[in-house]
Formats: structure tokens, C-alpha cells, sequence
């Protein structure tokens, strides 16, 4: 142990071949140097906006040049964090709203609508799961609107018809039960859905279906040997 009090290790350290030993700290020293590092920092860097405004008779010329520059700072990221979080919600829309809130959206802001009549169950459940979406994902834009308002004569084998917009472009369309995800569509792999065409940034790792596909596919596989085998069975007692 270089730290261990021994006659060897103070000779190799008078000798430059050990560091010099170690010394404890105390730890009242420790919470001073603390303390002082925390009093370097200034008050101003710590308050709301509000608490600046207050506060400004307090602080000297040089400070007031300071805050200035944090204050536009703290402003920059309260708008970034305001831009995000614009939506949160599934709003209804009708069918003479669909341009201007839907074609023309604000720019870069993805914007997912859905087509759908109450009458069918599965719109309702997509309702469901888009409004919880919603708040997950508030910096997009999610609405809905009764395809009658929209689109006369849409045949209710379309329906759910999910389409998401950027930038006045269809980027993405999810049309009838089947694209949709199916009766027993999971929150989950509609999120997934979305996330695959860009319209939100998912935390899901791997497609939550996957290991569907997998037991299917393992299905259909062991059904096929087994019908191979039994092919054979036959052959063999022929």
C-alpha cells in the first residue's frame, strides 16, 4: 500500500519513486470548499423570469448585463419547450376545417388525422388510442373528423383511415381494418405504426407485434413439417 506508513515506502518517496502521501481530508474542509463553490454561483442563475423582474434593483451594472443575456436564454428555451408541448390533445375537426388544419399546418409539424363514423367499433377504439397518443406526443398534431364532412360516399370497408401530414404531403396512410392493426389493435402498435412513418419519436424498442409474427410463422412452420412427416408416413406404409 503506497499510503501505508513503512520506512521502505517513505525512503521510495523521498527518492521520487512514490507520490507523496495522501492526506485525508478533513471533512469540515470539504463542506467550506462546498460551500464556497456554491456561493460563486450567482443568485440571478437560479430565478424564474418572474423572480428576475422583481429582483433587478438588487443587482449591479455588471450583473444586469449578465441577467440580460440569461434572461433571453431562459426566454429561447421556454419557447422551444412551449413548441413542443402546442397540442396534447385529439381535437375534432369538420370537413371545411380540414385544409387549414391539416393541409396547411404550421410548417415541419406532423399532423395525424383520422377519418371515422361512430358507428364502427374500431374507430372508436383508434379515438381511444389516438387520444392517449396525444398526450404522449405533444409537439404532433392529431385530430379527427367524421368522413361524411370530409369525403361523401366513403365506403365504411376504408374506414378506420388514418392519414399523417407534413409539410401539406401525405406521408404515411393506414386505410381499413386490416392496415389499421386489426380488431384487436394494441395502443402499443399504433404507436409503433406512427413512429415508423416519423410522425412521433417512440421510447418502444422493437415493433410490440414481432413476437406475434414470430409465433405465427413458428405455427405455420411446424404445421408444415408435420404434414410433411405425415405425407411420408403414409408413403412408407404404401
Amino acid at each position: 500500500d503506497p499510503n501505508e506508513d513503512t520506512e521502505w515506502n517513505e525512503i521510495l518517496r523521498d527518492f521520487g519513486i512514490l507520490p507523496p502521501k495522501e492526506e485525508p481530508k478533513d471533512e469540515i474542509e470539504e463542506m467550506v470548499l462546498r460551500l464556497q463553490k456554491e456561493a460563486m454561483v450567482k443568485p440571478y442563475e437560479k430565478m424564474t423570469l418572474a423572480q428576475l423582474k422583481e429582483a433587478e434593483d438588487e443587482f449591479d451594472e455588471e450583473d444586469m448585463r449578465a441577467i440580460e443575456v440569461y434572461r433571453e436564454k431562459r426566454l429561447q428555451e421556454w419557447k422551444s419547450l412551449t413548441k413542443k408541448q402546442k397540442f396534447g390533445e385529439l381535437r375534432e375537426i369538420s370537413g371545411n376545417q380540414y385544409v387549414n388544419e391539416v393541409t396547411n399546418a404550421e410548417k415541419d409539424v406532423w399532423v395525424i388525422i383520422h377519418l371515422y363514423r361512430s358507428s364502427i367499433p374500431m374507430c372508436l377504439l383508434v379515438n381511444q388510442h389516438l387520444s392517449l397518443l396525444a398526450r404522449k406526443f405533444p409537439e404532433t398534431k392529431f385530430v379527427k373528423a367524421i368522413v361524411n364532412s370530409c369525403i361523401q360516399h366513403y365506403h365504411d370497408n376504408c374506414l378506420p383511415t388514418i392519414f399523417v401530414y407534413k409539410n401539406g404531403q401525405i406521408e404515411g396512410k393506414f386505410i381499413g381494418i386490416i392496415e389499421c392493426g386489426g380488431i384487436n389493435l394494441k395502443l402499443e402498435e399504433l404507436e409503433w405504426k406512427l413512429a415508423e412513418v416519423g410522425a412521433i419519436q417512440t421510447d418502444l424498442e422493437e415493433n410490440p407485434r414481432k413476437h406475434i409474427v414470430d409465433m405465427m410463422v413458428s405455427s405455420i412452420r411446424n404445421t408444415s413439417i408435420y404434414d410433411d412427416n405425415s405425407s411420408n408416413s403414409d408413403n412408407d406404409t404404401k
